[in-house]
């Protein structure tokens, strides 16, 4: 009885998406666990815009369907999970790729880049490589800015993955593309594991400035970036927080539930 309950306090689904890991530890421990063992899987990490095209794509919502392991990005989804019950933190892409790279490093787990440009790449792999001992960066690649994840290029992107004998690939072309992308790739890469991290790559080559950490911390770094470019993603965040209610309202018999285990 008390396994089951401890099992249930656990669970936390969004706009019917699980989120299974629910904090930085665990996704580092679970993701090269699974490396080790030479599973196939990817790695999601569900954030408002995420939730907002889900409800447009199909092929997107099934892409997060098969993902072995799906975080919590982003503030509000995390809110909405400590409300229900979940002990969960934030744990984004751009934030798991240097501690998984750390402990591939010493595990001996090839890793391969996947995305962005030429130059990030290659700053990439170059600072990884010197900042994680032992850290074998097997290979790189960046498609063209019209990648299509159905495409004979994505084919192409596969058998590079594959040759180059990576477990871990760390895949940055943006959402939903990168989820799409690695979803495909379950069936036709036996024993890669596939993470999806947005401009993780270019954070680290200094090509795209992130956010200062105290708004990181405090929930704010999608207002850091907006005020930087309020054209593009003006829009992306208004659309956004237009879905806050909708999941509120999803999300109360969670919070019932929650709150009723407590009290019991």
């Amino acid at each position: 009885m008390m396994e089951s309950q401890a099992h249930e306090s656990r669970d936390m689904t969004v706009d019917g998406i699980a989120i299974n890991i629910l904090s930085m530890p665990e996704a580092v421990s679970s993701i090269v666990s699974a490396a080790q063992t030479g599973d196939s899987f990817s790695v999601c990490t569900l954030n408002l815009d995420h939730v907002a095209q889900l409800q447009q794509r199909p092929d997107f919502r099934a892409a997060y369907r098969r993902a072995r392991f799906v975080t919590a990005d982003g503030f509000p989804i995390v809110a909405l999970g400590r409300l229900a019950g979940a002990k969960i933190e934030r744990t984004t892409g751009a934030d798991l790729v240097e501690p998984l790279c750390e402990q591939a490093g010493s595990k001996n787990i090839p890793v391969y880049l996947l995305g962005s440009n030429r130059l990030t790449l290659h700053r990439t792999a170059r600072r990884l490589a010197s900042r994680f001992k032992g850290l074998q960066i097997v290979g790189y690649d960046a498609p063209g800015g019209n990648f299509d994840p159905y495409s004979d290029e994505a084919d192409r992107a596969i058998d590079g993955i594959r040759k180059s004998g990576a477990r871990l690939c760390f895949v940055a072309l943006g959402a939903p593309r990168q989820e799409i992308f690695a979803a495909r790739c379950l069936d036709r890469l036996p024993g890669v594991g596939l993470l999806c991290i947005g401009a993780a790559l270019d954070f680290i080559a200094h090509t795209q400035n992130r956010a200062p950490l105290i708004t990181q911390k405090i929930g704010l770094e999608w207002a850091w970036r907006m005020l930087r470019d309020p054209r593009r993603l003006g829009p992306r965040y208004a659309r956004c927080m237009s879905i806050v209610p909708r999941l509120v309202a999803s999300s109360i018999p969670q919070i019932v539930n929650a709150r009723t285990r407590k009290v019991a």
